[in-house]
């Protein structure tokens, strides 16, 4: 009896360690589960933050240039007129030519006239050169293949050689010599018409534009041989002589 007892108690006490070893088993598979399916979500969560935080920022990158990429063009438009404007006030040549009659008491004229002189007393052209008919005119004016060439090699060349002629003709004292009057014959102007002088354009045209000047107490004069208009303003073509 007491060995079937013992026999008894010794698998009871085997089929309670049996138990308790499924159960841990399964409690620990549970928890692993449990963990697994945690850590599994927390995965799944954090790529997808990740993925949502990567495309936000990818679509970040790729709006931000292409902000500025697409408003450049519209910024570029918007500031262009400026700039034509600038770029036309400072050579009027690139806009149309007008009918109107040039005045001879002009601001632009007096400065220009004045520029003229500054350059024959310093002997250098430079000054001078904003008062020489624009060469972007010139192309809109002249009906020949080549006015850019026609403009350096012969107009501004022969202007400069009148330059340096004009002011060796002031002497050696040419620094203390002095703008006295100018005189315009406006009266004498004429409207040119295409066709004429080998033109696609219209101008004023007139001769003989008088400078007065005093130098070592001695008075004189340079004629301008022709000016031509360009939307209301005289500009020098030809300076001593028309060649």
């Amino acid at each position: 009896m007491a060995t079937g007892l013992g026999n008894r108690g010794s698998r009871l006490a085997r089929y309670r360690a049996l138990a308790i070893g499924v159960a841990v088993t399964v409690g620990v598979m549970l928890l692993v589960a449990a963990v697994g399916g945690g850590s599994g979500n927390g995965d799944a969560s954090t790529a997808s933050a990740t993925a949502t935080d990567i495309t936000g920022a990818v679509a970040s990158r790729t709006t931000t240039p292409g902000t500025p990429a697409t408003t450049s063009p519209a910024s570029s438009a918007t500031n262009a007129p400026a700039s034509t404007a600038t770029t036309a006030a400072n050579d009027p040549g690139l806009l149309p030519q007008t009918d109107t009659k040039p005045d001879a008491t002009s601001t632009i004229l007096t400065t220009h006239v004045n520029a003229l002189w500054a350059a024959i007393v310093a002997d250098d052209p430079a000054p001078a050169m904003p008062f020489f008919f624009p060469l972007s005119a010139y192309k809109q004016v002249k009906s020949i293949s080549d006015p850019e060439h026609d403009w350096n090699t012969r107009l501004v060349a022969a202007f400069t050689e009148d330059i340096h002629a004009w002011h060796a003709q002031l002497g050696a004292n040419s620094a203390t010599a002095q703008l006295t009057a100018v005189s315009v014959p406006s009266d004498q102007a004429q409207w040119i018409q295409p066709g004429v002088e080998s033109n696609k354009g219209s101008y004023w045209r007139v001769y003989g534009t008088t400078l007065r000047y005093q130098v070592d107490g001695r008075s004189g004069s340079f004629t301008i041989a022709s000016m031509i208009s360009w939307r209301g303003e005289w500009y020098v073509v030809h300076l001593a002589s028309i060649r």
